[in-house]
Parts: structure tokens; C-alpha cells; sequence
């Protein structure tokens, strides 16, 4: 349950076997594509057990959602939406601004939200409001003009909730792969998106990378990780805490301590085990706990090194002098600065969202925010006084290009 890793073989565990999946999706790809509305109502039939009536769920049942749901849940949701929405408005760049770098040249980036979004909220045996709220308060803040959510039948009345309340236009009960691919190539009911954002299983991950040539998305998202620097400092309790929550996300979660002092590691462990006999979900906990271990670096140096190999979703530190440490991380998914940032508060209501890369993939992709649901277009406004003082560079680097005409079509300008 609670062993020493080898960071080599910890990453390797970590890497979604999508290619096991890749056939299965490509088939799922291509009956949405051939049938659309028929496809995505045999595949949840064969996928969910479940015979839809409608695809679409309806104002009506937005409604009725919110008699079913407790009125402090809801009161929750409403303030979790407000933080959230608060924190990514401060991510909100100009719409366009225009800076004169010299005379007659004036250059500057114009803003544009897409048009239409579609997010994927996982579901089925468990409802994900926080995850509802995460993916789709960035794009409304982003000026998105329509944001639809896919999410598997049954559909949760709490997630349902959720979405309304962060503005979601439009509501499908589908699930998996059908569901990406609903949204990426559009179906008589489902009309398609620009962009694709959420976590999800293999299926759903494999299937986003399929179809990055009819729709964006925003970055591979698979099981829960946390890594956890800490030194001698460090409470135990807490970040055994961490670990725990975690570790109940999910069956193939994991969990990492990197830390300088061996006493810390054998205390969390202790910890670890104490807590996972008494959690709820002990049998997923134990099951995420099998790949999950620590991990003694000789210095504070080493121990930044290895956790910015990892690149971990999330990144707790937890030692002296915690700011300072903050600086010197390069790849992480989120980070949580000092001994009571628990993790779990990222993942509802401080305000961060809490869609974040998985797998490494911290080293290449930033968690989401406003700028995924943005495009940015360069602006250059040129005067003839500005022409003049860039010309010359401009012929003499297009005429040793050999292209001519680019030459020329300031030349003609300046002739004039």
C-alpha cells in the first residue's frame, strides 16, 4: 500500500494506453459520422443500457432538477459558480490594444471569443457539478456565444443544476466517445463545435485526439494524480489527507511524495494506511493506493528536479519555505502553496479550475482557463511615414527570399 517508487516506473504507469483503444473509437467515430442521431441512440442502448427517448434534455427538466437537488447544494453551487467566475474574470485580456512602436507603425492583438463550444461532463455512475462548473464558467466569461455539455445518461439532477447555473445553453444526454464525436462532427441534433473541453475516460480522451482535425480541444485529461513535496516540516495528517482524496477519485488515481526527509515518508505512511482503513471508499482507495508510494531525494534541489519530471496534475508543497520553493517549479497542472491549501479546495470552490493535463502532459499544456475558449489575431496599422521606415528592410530580406513581388508590393507603395 505504501512503498518507495521508481520515478521511471511511476511515469510509465501513467501514460494512457490509448493506442488499446484507438480501433473501438475509430469504429464509434464513423457510425456518428454515417448516422448521427441513430448512432448515438444504438451506442447508448449497447453502451448504457439505456433506451432515449430524446437526446436533448429540456427546459422543463432544467426546471425539475432544482426540486430534487437539496437547497444548500445548491446554495453551494451558486458560490463556487461566483468564485469561480471572479477568478477567471482577472484572466480576461483586453479585447484590442494598439501600442505605436514608431512612427507610422502601430501594432498591437485583437481578441475574439469562439462562437460555440461544446464540454464533456463526466457521469452515469457518479455526478460531477464542480467539473460542470469548471468546464463551462471559463467560456461564459470568455464571451462564448453558445456552450453546450454532453454528459452520459442517466443524467444527474445535481449536475443538471450545475450547468444551469453557469449558463449552459444546451444540454445532451450522451456519453464516451459518441459524445465527442456528436459534438466534434454534428448530428441532426446535435450541432457541432468548435472547440471540445473535459476529462473522461480512455474512450473520451482517444476520441478528442481523433478528432482534433474537426475540433479543437483543449489537452489529454485522464485518471487523478497529486505529487506532494514536502520536507522535514511538513504535518503528516495533512499530507496523508491529500493522498486519500486522491486516491478515492478513482481506481487508477496515484499519488507521489517527494520528499527530503525519510521520517516524513514513514509518518505519511503510517497515516496513509490509518485513513485508507476508514475511508468510504476504501476499495477504490486501495486500488489507487497499489501504484502510489514516495519517493526520498537527498536535497531540496533534487526534489524540485524530480517533481518537475513528474509534471503532475496536481502539486502540493508542503515545507519551510513554501514561496520560495513556488519559483523554482516549472511543470504542474495546478499548485497548492503551504500546509492548509488542500487540494480538494482547487477542486470546488477557491476559484482555480480544476480541468487540468494528466500524464506528464503539464510539460506541454496549461490547465483550463479563459484564453482555451479565445483566438488572438495580430494587428498592424501602417502609415505611409511608417512604410517608409520599414521598407527598405522589408525589400532587402523578400529580394534575397527571391520573392520578388512581396518586394514589390512596397516598392509600388512607395512610389506613389
Amino acid at each position: 500500500m505504501w512503498q518507495a517508487l521508481d520515478i521511471e516506473t511511476w511515469l510509465a504507469g501513467r501514460r494512457s494506453d490509448l493506442d488499446r483503444v484507438k480501433g473501438p473509437v475509430s469504429e464509434i467515430v464513423g457510425r456518428v459520422r454515417a448516422e448521427g442521431d441513430a448512432a448515438l441512440l444504438d451506442l447508448t442502448k449497447k453502451f448504457d443500457g439505456i433506451d432515449l427517448e430524446e437526446i436533448a434534455v429540456s427546459d422543463e427538466e432544467r426546471e425539475a432538477a432544482y426540486d430534487q437537488v437539496d437547497a444548500q447544494l445548491v446554495e453551494s453551487l451558486v458560490e463556487a459558480e461566483a468564485r469561480i467566475s471572479r477568478f477567471h474574470e482577472l484572466q480576461r485580456g483586453r479585447d484590442l490594444w494598439l501600442q505605436e512602436m514608431e512612427p507610422g507603425v502601430t501594432l498591437g492583438v485583437k481578441t475574439t471569443p469562439l462562437s460555440r463550444i461544446g464540454a464533456y461532463v463526466p457521469g452515469g455512475r457518479a455526478a460531477y457539478p464542480s467539473t460542470a462548473l469548471m468546464c463551462t464558467i471559463p467560456a461564459k466569461v470568455a464571451g462564448v456565444a453558445e456552450i453546450c455539455c454532453c454528459t452520459p445518461p442517466p443524467t444527474s439532477p445535481i449536475t443538471l443544476v450545475a450547468l444551469d447555473i453557469a449558463g449552459v445553453d444546451e444540454i445532451y444526454r450522451v456519453g464516451g466517445a459518441q459524445a465527442i464525436a456528436a459534438m466534434a462532427l454534428g448530428t441532426e441534433t446535435v450541432p457541432r463545435v468548435e472547440k471540445i473541453v473535459g476529462p473522461g475516460n480512455v474512450y473520451v480522451t482517444a476520441a478528442k485526439m481523433l478528432l482534433r482535425d474537426e475540433a479543437e480541444i483543449d489537452f489529454p485529461a485522464g485518471p487523478s494524480e497529486i505529487a506532494i513535496l514536502a520536507d522535514g516540516t511538513a504535518n503528516p495528517t495533512f499530507v496523508a489527507a491529500d493522498i486519500l482524496a486522491q486516491a478515492e477519485h478513482d481506481p487508477n488515481a496515484a499519488c507521489v511524495l517527494v520528499t527530503t526527509d525519510a521520517r516524513i515518508a514513514d509518518a505519511v505512511g503510517a497515516e496513509v494506511k490509518r485513513m485508507a482503513a476508514e475511508a468510504k471508499r476504501r476499495e477504490i482507495v486501495a486500488k489507487a493506493l497499489e501504484h502510489s508510494g514516495y519517493i526520498v531525494a537527498g536535497d531540496l534541489d533534487e526534489a524540485v528536479a524530480t517533481v518537475d519530471g513528474i509534471a503532475p496534475e496536481h502539486l502540493s508543497v508542503q515545507v519551510a519555505d513554501p514561496l520560495a520553493v513556488l519559483n523554482r517549479i516549472r511543470n504542474a497542472g495546478s499548485i497548492f502553496v503551504g500546509p492548509y491549501a488542500a487540494v480538494a479546495c482547487g477542486d470546488y470552490a477557491s476559484g482555480t479550475n480544476h480541468v487540468l493535463p494528466t500524464a506528464g502532459y503539464a510539460r506541454l499544456y496549461s490547465g483550463l482557463d479563459v484564453n482555451h475558449f479565445c483566438r488572438r489575431s495580430t494587428v498592424q496599422v501602417i502609415t505611409r511615414e511608417g512604410l517608409e521606415a520599414i521598407g527598405d528592410v522589408v525589400e532587402t530580406i523578400a529580394d534575397a527570399e527571391g520573392l520578388h513581388a512581396h518586394a514589390e508590393s512596397v516598392r509600388v507603395r512607395r512610389r506613389r
